[in-house]
């Protein structure tokens, strides 16, 4: 994509209108995964839970390239996803530029 860099300054402003800042990659991941499960508690998520948060969020993103499949939500609400195929990134850079890419979408 010629036009990622420009998308991509375009997400981060869009998160610093909202949030005053810019988050990083796992603050984003953060915000995507609370967005994704739709509900706020009544008190601090532990830290289990922001991992799971994460990982919810990168679930959501590679659905989009077909990594994985949203399956449903447990008896807590919380989404549930199945691994279609392993990721086939070799390095950190290719794989933070492709859930980069998949952010674009999710906030487009």
């Amino acid at each position: 994509m010629e036009d990622f860099e420009q998308r991509w300054a375009d997400t981060e402003k869009i998160l610093e209108e909202r949030f005053g800042k810019v988050p990083d990659i796992e603050g984003i991941l953060f915000l995507i995964g609370v967005n994704e499960l739709g509900k706020l508690p009544r008190k601090k998520f532990s830290k289990e839970q922001k991992q799971d948060l994460m990982h919810i969020a990168v679930c959501t993103l590679l659905c989009q390239r077909g990594y994985y499949e949203y399956v449903g939500r447990d008896a807590d609400n919380w989404p549930h996803f199945n691994e279609l195929k392993h990721m086939d990134l070799t390095g950190i850079g290719e794989q933070e530029r492709m859930l980069k890419e998949c952010m674009v979408r999710y906030f487009e």
